[in-house]
């Protein structure tokens, strides 16, 4: 194993290690997306209960032009960089919109899914076969640092994955965000909305159990990658939403008392019948939520775009 993969490793096992101390117990969500994990989000993405991407898909096919209107390069040249780009599906409705309106624009998706990135490039390649791409694989942050052109730059940060992160984790990837923008970069941010509980726990509690899949793949991935023997039959997935904070977080919950061994470390770790383990929050957002976003980051508030229902906003910032 060379250098950069036992890096990697070591600190998957470091920070798995870590939320199996921790009180209560947490694994990253960021370890989510192995090759089985995305072949699944991918799933997730189309399911009709997962409304995020539809309102998302919407917002795009409908107010497409205005959103690029928004953008107000008028003749000039940028990169549209996509941090998490996933499949693509959604940003390739304006993708192709903008090659419509013969915009001078390089596509730069960033995933850090091998697999993910190699299908998007394949799928933008036969569909869109003459628009400029350069996929970047990697740390949004480190790929950032790499793409310093004097081009301006649109960012796309969609599917609302800014919710998986904590109040805190947001505040500091925005802001971290911002420091690497030059003057009038512009940032284009799906987020989900409050809504109705029952709308919600649709999206997460599935009848088809992909979420559930999702996120024991993840106990799936420990086991392969670090030797432990976590039993998956005896965890089940749970989804819970407060409709005051607007949070909806993930868990895995212990059916029974058992013992799970952590080959990586030598060590046992004993679980309680009923215990948590803490895997991924969703934050929905208010509109005053938004606002001030932006104002703390230090952004400056451009415009949004709604779906029909005002379930889903994308918004519009740019570095003032």
């Amino acid at each position: 194993m060379d250098t950069i993969q036992e890096k990697k490793l070591s600190t998957f096992a470091f920070d798995v290690l870590d939320g199996l101390h921790a009180s209560p117990k947490y694994l990253s969500s960021k370890y989510f997306y192995d090759e089985a994990g995305s072949r699944l989000f991918q799933q997730i993405m189309h399911m009709p209960e997962y409304y995020l991407t539809d309102c998302e898909l919407e917002i795009f096919k409908e107010k497409g032009d205005a959103i690029i209107e928004s953008f107000g390069m008028n003749g000039q040249a940028f990169d549209l960089i996509e941090l998490g780009a996933g499949d693509g599906l959604k940003t390739k409705v304006l993708l192709e919109k903008l090659w419509q309106l013969k915009k001078d624009f390089t596509y730069i998706p960033v995933d850090i899914s091998a697999t993910a990135l190699n299908d998007l490039e394949k799928s933008i390649r036969l569909s869109l076969p003459k628009i400029k791409m350069n996929g970047l694989k990697g740390d949004y942050f480190d790929m950032l640092s790499h793409w310093q052109h004097q081009k301006p730059k649109v960012l796309f940060f969609l599917g609302s994955n800014l919710g998986n992160f904590s109040t805190e984790q947001a505040r500091v990837f925005l802001s971290d965000l911002r420091n690497v923008l030059n003057k009038s970069d512009q940032l284009l941010l799906g987020l989900d909305l409050q809504k109705d509980t029952d709308i919600i726990l649709r999206a997460y509690n599935d009848p088809y159990n992909l979420t559930a899949q999702f996120n024991l793949n993840l106990l799936k991935r420990i086991n392969n990658e670090l030797g432990a023997d976590f039993c998956l039959e005896l965890f089940e997935h749970k989804e819970f939403y407060d409709p005051d904070s607007g949070l909806a977080s993930s868990y895995l919950i212990s059916t029974e008392e058992q013992q799970v061994n952590l080959g990586f470390a030598g060590e046992t770790i004993k679980l309680f019948e009923g215990e948590r383990i803490f895997t991924e929050q969703s934050q929905k957002y208010s509109k005053r939520m938004i606002i001030e976003m932006a104002q703390q980051a230090g952004f400056e508030f451009v415009s949004w775009f709604f779906d029909q229902r005002n379930w889903f906003a994308d918004v519009l910032w740019k570095v003032p």
